[in-house]
């Protein structure tokens, strides 16, 4: 069965939306989702700027716990090299007890300059640094006592004492580098993909790619989970879903200015939007995504697990400033129709390898 879930970036795309009122929304759809049925709730992490308010996905996590039943709450992702590791080991296992079991620990190298340069950090170290996490993290989380010496990190014998609920805890890497994929397929992690705008021709590639990177590992990538993250939006009134449509267009302008280090801003702090001759019109976005009618959505749903064959699915709830009771009413919609039919429609489309590990 693939799994559903949420991920909120708690973006801020002008002074009309009060920092206060972003954060109770992401609270407020998360605990819809429990509701509604979805398996996890995902939080991006950010600094400094519009594109996302929440500095910490664990917070979130923390807050979120005692509000909600039985989703699991996940970080999507923890920017490892912006943090140190003892202090980021200890703070998940926090996270993980607090909310009796239900973390899942998303992790990922960062991109943002503009963000490392603020914490002094260099983006350069970004991939060995991440490298080295990945080394110390199992161990710190794992053992009672350990210690790691490389070139980013150094640790003498070392005991995290506030320890994970699980063991081990889930970990996901978001990562497009085939490198890091293979790694995580020898080590066991999950992994986290995303076609970003594109379509299902994207969604072939990564599967594609996934497919070369098991093969060189001679490992089945039926025994991997892998996470797709996908904006999608059901209605039948075309004026919402062109909304929805427009915000993800301005989530991609941002995203790309930060990426790209041209961000621009009149103020320090508020990113200016600007087009660009690359950008994709409506209409395209609207032929790339699965938005659209209910029934439209539920079979392009199913079209897209059939290609990638990911065990989960995350969507994007909240761009730009989209308003949020249509948001709302949006996860009702889909816990109460959408993803069962979807289920009903790939029946046992899912490896009994994937069943056991999500299990």
């Amino acid at each position: 069965m693939v799994e559903f879930g949420i991920f909120v970036l708690m973006q801020q795309r002008g002074y009309h939306q009060r920092p206060d009122q972003i954060l109770r929304n992401a609270v407020e759809q998360t605990v819809h989702a429990d509701q509604a049925g979805f398996d996890t709730a995902w939080y991006a992490e950010h600094h400094f700027s519009n594109y996302c308010l929440c500095p910490s996905p664990l917070m979130m996590v923390a807050h979120c716990a005692p509000l909600t039943r039985r989703i699991r709450l996940g970080s999507a992702v923890c920017v490892l090299p912006l943090y140190h590791p003892a202090r980021l080991m200890a703070e998940a296992g926090f996270a993980d007890v607090v909310s009796n079991g239900r973390l899942e620990f998303g992790i990922g190298a960062g991109y943002q300059e503009f963000e490392f340069e603020r914490f002094g950090v260099k983006l350069a170290d970004a991939p060995e640094t991440f490298s080295e996490f990945l080394d110390v993290l199992p161990m710190g989380m794992g053992e009672k006592i350990f210690e790691y010496h490389g070139k980013h990190l150094n640790f003498p014998p070392t005991s995290i004492a506030m320890r994970a609920q699980q063991s081990p805890i889930p970990l996901w890497l978001a990562t497009g580098n085939p490198a890091v994929q293979a790694r995580a397929m020898r080590e066991g992690h999950s992994l986290f993909v995303t076609a970003l705008l594109n379509g299902q021709d994207k969604l072939a590639s990564l599967r594609q790619s996934l497919e070369a990177v098991a093969a060189k590992e001679s490992h089945d990538l039926a025994k991997t989970r892998v996470a797709l993250l996908r904006c999608a939006f059901a209605s039948d009134r075309k004026s919402e879903i062109d909304e929805f449509l427009e915000c993800a267009l301005y989530q991609r302008r941002i995203s790309e200015s930060l990426r790209d280090r041209r961000a621009q801003s009149d103020d320090g702090y508020m990113i200016r939007e600007e087009k660009r001759a690359t950008d994709p019109t409506i209409e395209s976005l609207r032929a790339a995504l699965p938005v659209g009618s209910v029934e439209q959505v539920i079979e392009r749903m199913v079209q897209e697990i059939r290609i990638l064959r990911p065990t989960h699915v995350a969507l994007q709830t909240q761009l730009g400033d989209f308003d949020q009771a249509t948001m709302l009413r949006q996860i009702e919609l889909w816990g109460s129709r959408i993803i069962p039919a979807v289920r009903r429609e790939l029946g046992d489309l899912m490896p009994a390898t994937v069943e056991a590990a999500m299990a």
